[in-house]
């Protein structure tokens, strides 16, 4: 059988493809968008919304079940810092990475303002908001949005604040963890909801390659480049800031660790591959916990506490490269000048308020918050809504191979990484068999120390 990747490939290709065409065939006399652009982007929302509709019981097991999960694990606090720690490390470099090719490219400087708009964003990120966010409304955050449709017909459709369903997550998984053996029935009702919700998402991403020809044919005939005009320099440039982190940086952190780089790659490209066409890394969170735990050999006690909270905080992507890079470009087109203390800044916002990310669309309330504390133009977002599709492909996808990085630098950091498992050769199979349950992975780590196959090195 044609291998997850591949499937994926062709899907991109396809899209790509019947995205041209419905971009060439255009809107039709009324100005609605053509039938094939329209399938496609039916196809697309859908897939979404499956991904969607499991990010709140997804969010809540896997978090309850990883806190709980870590009265098994020696040393829990220390691993819990230290996966902290090297999530503030990869998310400096990041940041220092976007500031740099803002400040030496320029890419907002001699931006003619005839084809671009400016306009406020509809939802702003602040320290503010964040700490408000951080208060539950209801039971996991639950909420409904009301609006006046054709008529006057009322028109309401479900939300939720992702931030508040982390925060009575976490609260609910300490205080199992507290009460002990009274907690246990409610533990094992919690991993056996776990384990199903994830054995439909693995029914949900086989289709992925189904939904990656709906979203990536309709961004290309919604966004096509004919209508980024000027701001194609900053999606070039945004893209080598990504690159740079996802083919530089963290090759560089793998092999100063003693690992292999082309084992990382192999091991974690499925997630990267679904990150890039969902652009969600709650969506593509069960694959990454699974390649993390099954293809990169890190303890499963530890790798469903590292990944989730990854998945919600983890975004050198997000929240580091692009709100960097976009805020000195909106500064650069209105003509402000940027000094050192506000350049400071930015790094503190991407390397402290990843968090603040978590309550709606990541990037663009990272970005918001960015302004904010900066004191730039709130309109400047306007300016990238139009491409914001395309970019977050490749935002999400570093997003999700950070995800996965840190998780396996600090077991192999702490001696527990089962490095058996990491260098076995990849059979380039992205899921596991039906009889097998995602992150069942045998947890006999060998030790860090003892000396891996050279054969295995890239």
């Amino acid at each position: 059988m044609t291998s997850f990747g591949w499937q994926i490939l062709a899907g991109l290709v396809l899209g790509l493809v019947l995205g041209g065409v419905a971009m060439s065939i255009g809107a039709d006399a009324e100005g609605n968008p053509n039938g094939l652009h329209a399938t496609l982007a039916t196809i697309g929302s859908s897939y979404v919304s499956l991904l969607k509709a499991a990010v709140v019981p997804l969010i809540f097991t896997a978090i309850v079940s990883s806190i709980v999960g870590l009265r098994q694990v020696t040393n829990a606090a220390r691993l819990a810092g230290r996966t902290l720690l090297w999530f503030a490390i990869t998310a400096f470099i990041a940041v220092m990475i976007g500031i740099t090719l803002g400040v030496v490219f320029r890419p907002g400087a001699g931006v003619s303002q005839a084809g671009l708009a400016a306009e406020a964003p509809h939802t702003v990120g602040t320290w503010w908001n964040f700490l408000i966010g951080l208060v539950p409304s209801n039971f996991l955050g639950l909420g409904v949005n009301a609006s006046a449709g054709e008529g006057g017909a009322i028109a309401a459709s479900a939300n939720f604040n992702v931030l508040q369903v982390i925060v009575i997550s976490a609260a609910i998984g300490i205080a199992a963890l507290k009460i002990g053996e009274k907690a246990e029935p409610f533990i094992r009702l919690t991993e056996s909801a776990l384990a199903i919700i994830q054995k439909v998402l693995w029914w949900i991403i086989r289709l992925a390659p189904i939904g990656t020809i709906g979203l990536i044919g309709n961004a290309v005939a919604e966004y096509g480049w004919n209508k980024m005009g000027s701001l194609t320099w900053f999606v070039a440039l945004l893209y080598v800031g990504l690159a740079l982190v996802l083919f530089v940086v963290y090759p560089i952190i793998v092999k100063t660790n003693g690992l292999s780089i082309r084992q990382y790659f192999s091991g974690v490209w499925p997630a990267v591959q679904l990150g890039f066409v969902s652009r969600s890394s709650i969506g593509t969170l069960p694959l990454t916990q699974q390649v993390t735990e099954r293809n990169l050999g890190v303890p499963r006690s530890y790798a469903s506490f590292a990944v989730p909270l990854g998945a919600t905080t983890k975004m050198d992507g997000c929240a580091a490269v692009y709100p960097a890079l976009a805020a000195i470009f909106i500064a650069q087109f209105f003509g402000i000048d940027l000094s050192i203390v506000q350049y400071l800044l930015i790094v503190i916002v991407s390397v402290v308020g990843s968090a603040a990310t978590a309550g709606t669309t990541g990037a663009t309330v990272m970005l918001t918050l960015t302004l904010s504390t900066l004191g730039l133009p709130l309109e400047g977002v306007g300016l990238l809504l139009a491409i914001d599709p395309i970019i977050d492909m490749g935002r999400t996808a570093v997003n999700v191979a950070g995800q996965a990085l840190v998780p396996t630098i600090v077991a192999k950091r702490e001696g527990i990484l089962d490095l058996d498992r990491y260098n076995a050769p990849r059979a380039g199979v992205a899921f596991a068999s039906d009889d097998e349950e995602p992150g069942s992975a045998e947890e006999s780590p060998r030790r860090a120390a003892e000396p891996e196959p050279a054969a295995q090195h890239a």
